[in-house]
């Protein structure tokens, strides 16, 4: 009845990175950073677990002579989104 929810998005914060990606094309670790209001390390840490599972896109550049991390979501990261919540719909409204 139940699906099982998928590991890499339940943790809060990777959910919370994710949630962001969904809503915009691209974004820099600094907005994400703002908005999740989490630590620096704990983002890298994060991130790489997501790079990993394949959902997110990571791209390292310099911006005005500063490291810049960009983060995409991928069309893997996406359907993994969408499993997700209607995983928890289920668990919400049970049929």
């Amino acid at each position: 009845m139940f699906k099982e929810l998928d590991p890499i998005l339940h943790s809060q914060l990777r959910l919370s990175i994710v949630s962001i990606l969904m809503s915009v094309k691209e974004t820099d670790f600094s907005f994400i950073k703002e908005s999740s209001h989490a630590t620096a390390g704990n983002i890298s840490i994060q991130i790489k677990k997501l790079e990993k599972a394949g959902y997110i896109e990571v791209k390292k550049s310099f911006k005005n002579n500063y490291p810049n991390t960009s983060l995409s979501i991928t069309k893997k990261g996406i359907k993994a989104f969408e499993n997700y919540v209607e995983s928890l719909k289920n668990y919400i409204n049970p049929k």
